[in-house]
């Protein structure tokens, strides 16, 4: 099988801000990792990525808030995605005042 592109997806949020969703199926797990899908799920605001959930070869699953990287706990890609809009509904509320 080769890789199968599940989405590729901007999604406006704010005059200034987008999502950026990009799923894809492979035929094996990446190495660090327990499931078959690689991603990158990106906020961004005034042309600055400050959130975003990805896996890497050797990585695994993780996320990058500003330049925090902590490690995260993949279930399902349903869990992933809300995940990912809960954290950037926090950012934007952390930052409401900026």
């Amino acid at each position: 099988m080769k890789a199968r592109l599940l989405f590729n997806r901007r999604a406006p949020i704010t005059e200034h801000a987008f999502a950026e969703l990009v799923l894809w199926e492979i035929k094996q797990p990446l190495p660090g990792c327990t499931h078959r899908y690689k991603y990158r799920l990106a906020f961004v605001v005034a042309g600055v990525c400050v959130l975003r959930y990805d896996n890497e070869t050797g990585k695994g699953d993780h996320r990058h808030r500003g330049e925090v990287e902590t490690r995260y706990k993949f279930v399902s890609v349903d869990r992933l995605v809300a995940d990912f809009f809960e954290d950037a509904r926090r950012w934007q509320d952390e930052h409401s005042n900026d």
